[in-house]
């Protein structure tokens, strides 16, 4: 692997003045990442991709995994973190330098793939064409159309079909059609539910609402053929020559233009011809000598099977599986290759067939040929990415300043010269041997000569008469031989970051600019005391790397449309964070994160002592992985929050041994709940319907009054369920309620200044205001939507404040509302108090203090005394204090009148597994409290795909004991799905006698939601119903029984 890496450096990328000439070459640049499934074979072929260039061996490609460097990398097998390498490519005569990012597969690091998507224009979607379209599949499509890179599809793995699947070339073809009909399904999904939200704005801009009814609206054919919205070059087809197929642990690729060059010139077809038909329903008419459509109607091979995968498959049986000599050196010299002796000779057939198959059909070849021609460069950016980096979601590009819209044509002309945009997405740690300039490199012959000439000028000092060992001075390699090594311990932080525009150069000085700055308002933003910008950090930058894999080449200055390493910023970037030279540019919108940190664990060190180091190692880890969360809770509990098992096994990991390098103990996972309230259940335990026999308890009022200390206010509440579907209503349109709170006044903020809102933000609210209103019919208040106070906890939870009081009119919360001509009453001076006392009581509920959801809180009535003086009263205690107080303790006493459950987070876990094993895959989630939503057969193969939702609470330990109960034949996929109340009342008790008797008196068997309740109480310190001492008058021997 050293003399690979040695000669590729003196080649190529140690001639500065050629990597300089690639870099700025902007038209030639490609900005890719490398998006599937788990074990697709994404770093197979990003190893077969990087052995094109000299870095590594052929032979060690997919074992050496080149781009995982992480000991737990090389362990598990999967790739755990991004890492991006430079490569160069030669194709037209001309050449390519190819920024290429390996992403994980494993749905516990979609963080690490979000981080890479918003750096690219380009991907490779890796399809394993066996397993098919699986759940992380269509989860990397989403982001990459979410992001607008343009993707190509690399079928993987084609050979399974002939040596596991045993396929005969036609199955093999239709199984590939099939592949490629799911792939391109999703795609038509995304692009459709694009459409239906534009078509859904244009409903709302003309003020009616969509006819679903009629035929003329949403009609596909006549949307689909509107020029805005054609999806012609939206799908993958191989006459395009946007899909690769391809066997990365062979070594051999093709798109349909390899094939198509070499029959040009043996059939004499042109190309362009060729191209159209070797895929689809084609085939050859011997007798008229052309290509004919209609292959299957007239019972024909088609061109694709008889062309391309008739030859391979003879590959295959003279090589692999029949192992035909005399076949091979037919194949051999017909299709003029050249193999290396030692492969021909090669007792292992795989080396063989790896040699015959690269050098007819070379991977790298196919793949980096087809990035070339259909991925975009940076000079190709698209109009709707530039506007999404630059706006928020909250604010369009036109209200922007003119100067800062003058900076979208600094991203389309991609200028070295022009103003410096950088977007820096993560930042990630390195030890410094990583580095170039720190590695040991070979010594020169003057050095060798020099360090000889000192050692026998020492020896002979030895000699002398006069020696004294105690005089010696150690030289200052001895002395500094233990800071040197503590110093190589130490990590380094690098950003991961690409320039847009400008050019980034050590000692650069530039602006970090924070989530809030806003460039509309630089010179009246908040100033600290020293002067400077409080959203706004100077620096200059450090040193500039070109990242490889990982190692880290420092060079002099990297120019625009690149991605690089910044060294020098983790003073002031903690994830990701925009770089530029004016504060006009504004900071990047946020990354979407696909997968919720919801596994909490709490860690101390073994040692006490050691808590600091601790701290410090929890802040280097939520540093430098994008996904984790670090936390501490009020009882002093340091807490980590990951996205799942192997994601905490990584994390925990990485503080052993790198970031606080201390002995840590780790608590049973932290479940995170919700309290809700519902309708009164029409059932009982038994299934039994529930006979009311009193008619006053259906109109029994269950409002509540609770008073400030000093009885100056008095407030009643009542609490109102809504639907279980809310919780999720809310997750998924957390942009247009973050449109909203930014652009509502809210009581109590005088200096707080609501963001103007442009039509597209207008468009979101008002959508979002017609969803929400479905929502809301079950509470009995007038016009309801329009008395809402906000929104909890932190404005944007998915519980609701709604005023009801007649004699009180306060501003409403949607914009454009006229609230200037509003009489407000001396209640709009304290009702800021009143929303952070419900806030308080959505953020901690009565059950175990943990946060509410899905609940409507009414406010019916507000009654205020003659009071004095409002700052303070007899008790001594601020008003406003008594106020938040008696608001929070009337919106949980008024919960607790109505049923409470607890709402638990679910997984959607999708398990494959063949058919001797699925009882016990049964059994191992009936165990968990899983539930089995479906249950279906791969075409073609006897796996079976099982959809089940399993409780996060029950995860921990699924997947390995899952593989266990299954001799590793079934494996799991876990993502968060959703939150599902849990319909057992956690303060049941038996009271009839069938109750009784099936329950028992305690009826304490079997009520999960009452065990999660006290467990969560246990662990906060509440009060328990759990008895100490049990039958105390019962003497106990102190002699165990033998």
């Amino acid at each position: 692997t050293l003399l690979y890496t040695i000669k590729f450096e003196l080649s190529i990328m140690a001639d500065e003045g050629r990597l300089k000439m690639l870099q700025e070459n902007t038209k030639n640049i490609r900005n890719l990442c490398i998006l599937a499934h788990v074990d697709h074979g994404k770093t197979t072929l990003a190893d077969s991709l990087i052995a094109s260039n000299g870095i590594i061996s052929h032979r060690l490609a997919g074992k050496l995994r080149y781009l995982d460097n992480l000991s737990q990398e090389k362990a598990r097998g999967i790739t755990m973190k991004s890492s991006a390498i430079s490569l160069h490519h030669r194709h037209g005569g001309e050449d390519y330098l190819l920024n290429l990012i390996d992403s994980p597969g494993h749905v516990d690091f979609s963080g690490e793939v979000s981080t890479a998507v918003r750096l690219c224009d380009g991907a490779f979607i890796v399809v394993d064409v066996v397993e098919g379209v699986c759940p992380q599949t269509v989860t990397v499509l989403q982001q990459a159309w979410a992001e607008c890179i343009k993707p190509c599809l690399v079928l993987n793995k084609c050979d399974r079909l002939i040596t596991e699947m045993k396929f005969s070339p036609d199955e093999a073809y239709v199984h590939l059609q099939r592949i490629l009909e799911q792939v391109n399904s999703k795609v038509g999904e995304l692009h459709s539910s694009t459409v239906m939200e534009k078509e859904n704005l244009e409903y709302l801009k003309e003020k009616k609402p969509p006819d679903f009814e009629s035929e003329s609206q949403y009609n596909w054919s006549s949307g689909l053929d509107l020029e805005e919205n054609d999806d012609e070059n939206l799908y993958f087809t191989p006459e395009r020559g946007n899909v690769v197929f391809a066997s990365a642990a062979d070594g051999w690729a093709f798109r349909i233009s390899t094939f198509a060059e070499q029959y040009q010139k043996k059939m004499g077809i042109r190309k362009d011809v060729l191209q159209k038909t070797l895929w689809g329903d084609y085939y050859l008419n011997n007798k008229a000598k052309q290509i004919s459509k209609g292959a299957y109607s007239k019972g024909k091979r088609p061109l694709f099977v008889t062309f391309i995968l008739d030859s391979i498959w003879n590959v295959y049986r003279a090589v692999l599986l029949q192992r035909n000599s005399a076949k091979i050196d037919q194949i051999v010299t017909s299709l003029r290759l050249r193999i290396a002796p030692r492969d021909a000779r090669s007792t292992d057939y795989r080396v063989h067939l790896f040699a015959v198959c690269s050098a007819w059909l070379p991977l790298a070849s196919a793949v980096l040929d087809m990035a070339c021609e259909m991925l975009p460069s940076p000079l190709e950016l698209a109009s709707d990415k530039i506007n999404s980096l630059l706006c928020s979601g909250v604010i369009n590009i036109d209200q922007l300043p003119p100067q800062t819209q003058d900076l979208s044509s600094a991203f389309r002309s991609c200028s070295g010269d022009g103003p410096l945009i950088v977007y820096v997405s993560k930042m990630f740690s390195v030890l410094p041997a990583a580095i170039s300039t720190n590695k040991h490199r070979p010594l020169t012959d003057d050095e060798i000569e020099r360090r000889r000439d000192a050692a026998r000028i020492r020896n002979q000092q030895k000699l002398t008469v006069n020696f004294n060992p105690d005089t010696i001075e150690l030289g200052p390699k001895e002395e500094s031989e233990d800071s040197e090594e503590k110093e190589e311990e130490k990590e380094h932080f690098v950003a991961f970051c690409r320039i847009y525009s400008g050019r980034i150069e050590p000692g650069k000085e530039v602006f970090v600019l924070g989530p809030r700055h806003d460039p509309r308002t630089i010179a009246t933003q908040e100033r600290t005391t020293h002067g400077v910008n409080v959203h706004v950090g100077k620096v200059a930058l450090g040193p500039v790397y070109l990242l490889m894999g990982g190692d880290l080449e420092v060079v002099p200055s990297i120019a625009a449309g690149n991605i690089c390493g910044i060294g020098g910023l983790q003073d002031l970037i903690q994830k990701s964070a925009t770089i530029s030279d004016t504060l006009y540019c504004p900071p990047f919108h946020g990354m979407s994160h696909w997968q919720t940190p919801v596994l909490r664990v709490a860690i101390e060190p073994t040692n006490p002592a050691e808590i600091p180091q601790l701290i410090m190692g929890m802040k280097l880890l939520n540093q430098a992985d994008p996904c984790v969360e670090t936390s501490v809770l009020d009882t002093g509990e340091l807490v980590l929050c990951t996205s799942g098992e192997v994601h905490l096994e990584r994390c925990i990991e990485d503080l052993r041994t790198r970031f606080s390098k201390i002995d840590i103990r780790v608590s049973p996972p932290l479940v995170s709940f919700r309290e809700t309230i519902i309708p009164p259940p029409k059932l009982d335990k038994l299934n039994e319907a529930i006979i009311t026999e009193d008619l006053a308890d259906l109109t029994l009022d269950k409002s509540y009054t609770s008073y400030t200390a000093n009885r100056a206010f008095s407030f009643t509440i009542q609490a109102y369920p809504l639907p279980e579907s809310f919780v999720n209503f809310m997750m998924d349109n957390a942009s247009a309620l973050k449109c909203l709170v930014n652009s509502t006044l809210f009581a109590g903020s005088t200096n707080h200044t609501p963001a103007p809102v442009d039509e597209h933000t207008d468009f979101k609210i008002e959508e979002f205001k017609l969803l929400l209103e479905e929502y809301l019919e079950g509470i009995h208040v007038d016009n309801c939507i329009e008395k809402i106070i906000c929104f909890g906890p932190n404005q944007t939870g998915p519980n609701i404040l709604i005023n009801n009081i007649s004699r009180y009119d306060r501003p409403l919360i949607w914009p454009g509302s006229d609230s200037e001509n509003l009489d407000l009453t001396s209640l709009w001076d304290y009702e800021s108090s009143v929303i952070r006392g419900f806030d308080l009581a959505a953020s901690s509920g009565p059950l175990c203090e943990e946060p509410m959801a899905a609940t409507a809180y009414v406010l019916h009535d507000w009654t205020e005394s003659n009071v004095k003086d409002s700052s303070s009263d007899n008790v001594g205690a601020p008003i406003a204090g008594q106020i938040v107080s008696a608001v929070k303790e009337g919106c949980r006493r008024a919960f607790l009148k109505q049923p409470c459950r607890l709402m638990i987070a679910m997984y959607k876990c999708e398990i494959q597994a063949s058919a001797d094993v699925l009882g016990r895959v049964y059994a191992v989630l009936a165990k968990r409290q899983g539930r089995v939503l479906s249950e279906e057969l791969r075409e073609g193969s006897g796996t079976f795909v099982i959809a089940a939702v399993l409780p996060v609470a029950e995860s921990l330990g699924f997947a390995e004991e899952i593989r266990k109960k299954t001799s590793g034949f079934a494996m799991p996929q876990l993502v968060f799905s959703h939150w599902e109340t849990l319909q057992e009342d956690p303060f049941w008790v038996p009271t009839t006698e069938e109750e009784i008797t099936h329950f028992g008196e305690l009826g304490d068997s079997g009520n999960v939601a009452h065990d999660y309740m006290m467990s969560a109480r246990k662990r906060k310190g509440l009060p328990t119903d759990e008895q100490i001492v049990v039958s105390g008058e019962k003497q106990r021997t102190l002699k165990k029984n033998k």
